[in-house]
């Protein structure tokens, strides 16, 4: 028996409720984990509320992120035993795999050995972030040293972890941010230049910034009307990378920038990184080899124990928060 995070119908923070469920042994070529910290994602909030990408089905589970101790192995697992300490990729659907409960289950290819020296709570707020980011400006973009990268939902944990990445290979960030009350904490985090989009001129500071040269990469979350002047800042064959949609406004395709300047503008999802083996381990190593040479660092906003996840949502939708939000258990 375990307990777990369901809800019964679509709607806000108070829909969830903590059960207690009866948890099958690990089947073939799958690990059963014990979670120490789980870690919140906005796709949490958007599947309680009935506007996710995959469609619950009640009563459903959720969650993408946890880390703890395998508590068994299944038939065919090499390479851990119980007792390691472990951290998951996300799975493709949390529906299916639902990871935010004590005790859960996941095949053995989106289990991780993270480094001794992270605690739980940082290992819970790893896989998402890093891979997210790192599918986006290594492996889809290619960004190189001195390209300028624009980064919006800046303070996000995603926002966070590019722009540590971008440091990392040498790139330019530029964080996005709506207003200047977080300037300082993202310049702290890491971000070369801040943009605050409601107070400055997007496209004039962005100009400043790149010069001639112009923005090599967005990785934008938001979508509405910055579509205009991110893309007219962008340099000729710049690609831009919408991975969310958090505007309620309509976003406009920018016909005459993308026309002149011949830009890509793609939709990405991270499962295009956790769903291929070759492109999932080299991701994997660049993140481990960061996270143990100290330019990777998961920076957690808040932790909540296991008892006040509904609490822990309502922090989640206030946008208020720098970086992970965590729970404890």
């Amino acid at each position: 028996m375990a307990r777990i995070f369901r809800f019964h119908q679509h709607g806000g923070p108070e829909v969830l409720r903590i059960e207690t469920v009866d948890v099958a042994p690990p089947a073939r070529g799958e690990v059963q984990i014990r979670a120490r910290a789980l870690g919140l994602n906005r796709a949490d909030a958007l599947l309680r509320r009935g506007t996710y990408i995959e469609t619950a089905t009640f009563p459903s589970g959720l969650g993408l992120e946890a880390a703890g101790i395998v508590e068994a192995v299944g038939e065919g697992v090499a390479g851990f035993a119980p007792g390691d300490a472990v951290s998951i990729v996300p799975p493709r659907s949390m529906v299916r795999s639902p990871a935010h409960a004590e005790l859960a289950t996941f095949p053995v290819d989106l289990i991780v050995k993270h480094p001794r020296e992270l605690s739980f709570e940082a290992a819970a707020a790893v896989w998402m972030q890093y891979l997210t980011a790192y599918g986006a400006l290594v492996d889809i973009a290619g960004l190189g040293r001195g390209d300028v990268v624009a980064i919006t939902a800046a303070s996000s944990s995603v926002g966070l972890a590019a722009i540590q990445i971008a440091n990392r290979i040498g790139a330019i960030p530029v964080a996005l941010t709506r207003t200047s009350a977080k300037r300082h904490a993202l310049h702290e985090a890491g971000a070369a230049h801040v943009i605050a989009s409601a107070e400055e001129d997007i496209r004039l500071r962005l100009e400043e910034i790149a010069g001639a040269n112009g923005v090599r990469m967005v990785l934008d979350a938001v979508g509405g009307p910055a579509f205009e002047p991110l893309t007219a800042a962008m340099a000729p064959g710049g690609i831009l990378l919408e991975y969310g949609g958090l505007s309620p406004e309509p976003t406009p395709f920018p016909l005459f920038n993308v026309l002149t300047k011949s830009l890509v503008l793609r939709g990405y999802l991270v499962h295009e990184i956790t769903g291929d083996a070759a492109r999932l381990a080299r991701a994997k190593a660049f993140i481990l080899d960061g996270l143990a040479d100290g330019s990777l660092k998961p920076i957690i906003a808040r932790t909540f124990r296991f008892e006040d996840i509904v609490e822990a949502h309502r922090f989640l939708e206030s946008n208020e928060q720098f970086g992970k939000i965590v729970v404890t258990i």
